[in-house]
């Protein structure tokens, strides 16, 4: 049954990767979650890293011994793994994950064997702890040969434990990356201590190269709350689809050159011309309108808002494109914007 647990190639839960048996995979060390431990052991063995996949493994060692544990995959040449939902339990100062799995084993007489069953995976309350801290660790897997192909004996669930709750694999994705970009620039936060979720939106459009049988794709929109000052609030704003996957959303803005009628006031605007464009990844006091498809920017430029800019893009084709953008650059009291790009009626 060892066997089980070798893997030259692997493919992540969301079907998101495959490697050849002739490449080395990267290297991944995420024990952050009982699926990504479970994929990180299968990684070490990818890379033959047998110490790195036997350290995966907590007090209860999968073999007698590590030359015995080598042993056990000398003929398995790659596995293709997919991972359910876990379930979670707690117990004595632990909490015990329960994770679906079911993988194919190809040995190296290309002969391939179906497995499926369940890892436990067990953390030990960190609060507890004390030096040497033992993290998320692989407590055993109960795996059973199976005839059926392995997408489909994935078991629904693991023990007698309740059903996990869905996981939304796009959103976590687009919660990673909007941390890993912007935990310096972003407040986590809001100033009367609030933790705003992200606001997640559904576009169904179709694209300009498709025909009109072939069924609407479908984009998701992520509002992510970066920062609110005295009185302008900034959002991120990430994009999924199938055929683009995840990206975070840069929005062109008109470079202006701004000309006062006194050079010493700046109440009375002379003249005002876009000089070319610049991306920004944050719009200020921006929402998107499910109604029309677009996203709309009023930036103030002091707290009285007589000076501002606002922007609106629209989706279309898959993507936000600037059409309207006003600007009242004149900090005379008055709210009198001009506008200075309109592709609604032409540029």
């Amino acid at each position: 049954m060892r066997t089980a647990f070798l893997t030259t190639a692997f493919i992540l839960s969301s079907g998101g990767i495959a490697l050849a048996q002739s490449e080395q995979p990267p290297y991944l060390d995420d024990r952050s979650d009982a699926a990504a431990l479970v994929r990180s052991f299968y990684n070490a063995i990818d890379r033959q890293e047998y110490a790195r996949a036997w350290d995966y493994f907590g007090d209860r060692k999968p073999s007698k011994d590590f030359q015995a544990f080598i042993k056990g995959y000398e003929n398995t040449q790659s596995v293709r793994i997919v991972t359910g939902e876990p379930s979670a339990e707690g117990a004595a100062g632990s909490t015990f994950y329960a994770l679906p799995v079911a993988f194919v084993a190809t040995n190296k007489d290309n002969s391939e064997q179906v497995f499926a069953g369940c890892y436990t995976v067990r953390q030990i309350n960190p609060q507890i702890q004390e030096p040497p801290f033992r993290g998320l660790a692989i407590e055993k897997a109960e795996l059973k040969p199976s005839e059926q192909p392995f997408e489909e004996k994935l078991l629904e669930r693991c023990g007698d434990g309740p059903a996990p709750e869905p996981r939304d694999a796009v959103l976590e994705q687009a919660k990673k990356a909007f941390a890993a970009l912007h935990a310096g620039q972003c407040q986590s936060v809001t100033p009367d201590g609030a933790s705003p979720a992200p606001e997640t939106y559904t576009i169904a459009f179709r694209r300009a190269s498709s025909s009109e049988d072939e069924p609407e794709s479908q984009a998701r929109l992520f509002r992510f709350y970066c920062g609110m000052g005295a009185y302008n609030e900034s959002h991120v704003y990430y994009l999924h689809d199938e055929v683009e996957g995840l990206r975070e959303q840069q929005f062109a803005t008109p470079e202006l050159d701004l000309r006062y009628a006194d050079e010493n006031s700046d109440e009375k605007v002379e003249s005002m011309a876009i000089i070319g464009y610049k991306v920004d990844d944050a719009l200020v006091n921006s929402f998107y309108d499910e109604a029309t498809l677009t996203i709309a920017s009023h930036a103030k430029w002091r707290g009285v808002g007589d000076a501002s800019s606002s922007g609106t893009w629209i989706f279309r084709n898959g993507a936000f494109t600037l059409v309207k953008y006003d600007v009242d650059a004149s900090y005379d009291g008055e709210i009198n914007p001009e506008t200075v790009l309109d592709f609604h009626t032409g540029p």
